[in-house]
């Protein structure tokens, strides 16, 4: 070991708590104003802007990171879960419940622009819809009459629409969790 290997540990150490302080900052006030700016950022998490850009480049990455972070914290949540036993439809209907949780937790999720094309943050979530429908079918508790890929598609666009609808004032986060499961149970129910 080098004589300078413990400065460089402590430097990364350093990098690492300010990394860290800043996305705690960034999701606490992009949850109370998604426009809140890197200025506000860096103020809020004890650091200088320029610290904030030399981890973060921009706030389009920074807003990234963000969603990064809450997907993972999401994705945690969700393998708590089992998802290899029990009713597959209620264990599918938990999923979405802790996935909705998280967008009244972090109304910042709700006000974020839509990729357009597939957008890879979903695709852990995908391989749990589609196990969890798979086992479902094969049970005879899911609908078998449409592709797993199809009933995917359409859970992830439910979601996306009752986000957009509380996003935009159209209905309170309550009502639209209801129709969201209320509209999962009808898609996914044998016939």
């Amino acid at each position: 070991m080098s004589k300078d290997e413990p400065v460089r540990r402590r430097r990364r150490a350093d990098a690492d708590r300010s990394r860290a302080a800043i996305l705690a900052a960034a999701i606490t006030l992009l949850d109370e104003r998604i426009d809140a700016s890197v200025e506000r950022v860096a103020e809020t998490a004890g650091v200088t802007r320029q610290t904030v850009y030399a981890h973060f480049p921009s706030r389009d990455v920074l807003l990234m990171a963000v969603v990064d972070e809450l997907t993972r914290e999401t994705l945690q949540t969700i393998d708590a879960l089992d998802l290899d036993h029990g009713p597959a439809l209620d264990t599918l209907l938990q999923l979405i419940d802790l996935g909705w949780r998280s967008f009244e937790q972090h109304p910042l999720l709700l006000h974020l622009p839509q990729t357009a094309g597939p957008d890879e943050r979903h695709d852990p979530v995908v391989e749990r819809f589609e196990r969890l429908i798979r086992r479902g079918q094969r049970a005879g508790e899911i609908s078998r009459d449409l592709p797993v890929t199809w009933l995917v598609d359409a859970l992830i666009a439910l979601g996306h629409a009752a986000g957009e609808a509380v996003a935009s004032d159209r209905l309170p986060a309550k009502k639209a969790a209801a129709a969201l499961r209320t509209s999962v149970i009808r898609l996914l129910a044998p016939a």
